[in-house]
């Protein structure tokens, strides 16, 4: 069974047009995949997500923190809230702020839920990923860390959680919450910290204490292209999840690693995403997967809807129409029924830098990480 979380509630209110981070992405995603047919069929259902409960919250959030977010969402702010990360222009103040936050955010613990219950293989929460949100602070678009409570709901119930990070923007929020727990391996493939927001997840961050080693980061160049994020990915991400061997895999699937996208500088096409999705689906492990980032609307839209169709395990029909066909609808928005974007054959003229940087990347995380789980290198052969 796979499991689309939402409810029409998240369209109604929510950020202020102003800010980049777009709500009514979700929505936009589930009217597309209704319209596909693609939410359609026994192995599929939509699930109404359930707004967290205060308790629920305070299992990572500090009540102080929280109370400060009621506060700010009915007009009541200090300079204390300020400090909190509240009231800046990437975490503006809204109307029933922590009522909305916690509605979205309460999608992942309930997508956590069906999937501890034995009820589904995949569910998708579109409308979670806040992954910058800390214990006690606000930053970047988030409030409210989802990331972190559907991984401690799963911890709870004696699960190993693997939280695969596809985001341009590194997790500082969620690896921050595990740095020193060895239950939850976070592995994160992002713009690299000298480039972009939040100027974290450097190799040199691989956990302390019992967590050593359990935080993987791969700082990406501007201008990583489709077969490097790829590459990144088999030679050095999967070789850990493979070792670690978890229980469930959390996926964040932030969109805004695609070309174009205005707030970050990487060139991927919503293949890689395909690609590095069906990988991990064939895995054999639950999946709870999120939204997260994504700044072109449209693309994003698209790129939440082929990873849906990849998690449905539509890609395997599709590969066979596509041998039937010979491949003739491969390189045309027509393919995956207009869902999977044109080969990008351009990669802003950097590919010999990013190869290198990447490769020096990947070098250090097998000097550095694998020996921790037993991994050998891959040979540069």
């Amino acid at each position: 069974m796979n499991v689309f979380v939402h409810t029409d509630d998240l369209d109604e209110g929510g950020y202020p047009e102003a800010v980049p981070f777009n709500t009514a992405r979700a929505g936009m995603t589930y009217r597309k995949l209704q319209s596909m047919g693609l939410l359609e069929g026994v192995d599929r259902r939509v699930v109404a997500p359930v707004k967290l409960t205060r308790e629920q919250l305070e299992r990572f959030h500090e009540p102080r923190y929280l109370d400060a977010l009621d506060r700010a969402g009915r007009g009541e702010h200090d300079l204390s809230a300020l400090w909190m990360g509240l009231g800046t222009p990437d975490c503006p103040l809204f109307p029933g702020m922590l009522d909305y936050v916690s509605l979205a955010a309460g999608g992942s613990v309930t997508a956590a839920e069906v999937l501890l219950a034995g009820e589904a293989e995949v569910a998708f929460n579109p409308s979670g990923g806040f992954h910058h949100a800390h214990a006690g602070r606000a930053g970047g678009f988030c409030y409210v860390n989802d990331i972190v409570l559907a991984c401690l709901r799963m911890t709870d119930a004696g699960k190993r959680v693997l939280f695969l990070d596809l985001d341009a923007h590194h997790c500082d929020g969620v690896q921050d919450a595990f740095y020193e727990r060895n239950d939850v391996m976070t592995v994160s493939l992002h713009q690299s910290g000298t480039t972009l927001f939040p100027g974290t997840g450097f190799e040199v961050e691989i956990g302390h204490g019992a967590g050593r080693g359990y935080s993987v980061n791969f700082p990406l160049p501007v201008g990583t292209y489709d077969a490097a994020w790829v590459h990144v990915y088999t030679r050095g991400a999967q070789p850990l999840i493979e070792a670690f061997d978890p229980d469930v895999i959390v996926l964040e699937l932030g969109m805004d690693a695609l070309a174009g996208d205005p707030l970050a500088h990487l060139q991927l096409s919503n293949n890689a995403y395909a690609d590095v999705v069906e990988r991990v689906r064939r895995l054999g492990k639950p999946i709870l997967a999120t939204g997260g980032g994504g700044y072109h609307v449209e693309n994003t839209v698209r790129g939440w809807a082929l990873c849906w169709s990849v998690l449905c395990g539509d890609q395997e029909d599709h590969d066979a129409m596509s041998i039937g066909m010979g491949g003739v609808m491969l390189e045309t928005t027509d393919w995956s029924g207009g869902l999977r974007d044109r080969t990008l054959l351009s990669d802003a003229g950097r590919r010999g830098e990013v190869d290198a940087a990447i490769d020096a990347t990947l070098r250090k995380i097998e000097r550095t990480v694998f020996p921790l789980h037993g991994i050998e290198p891959v040979s540069r052969g």
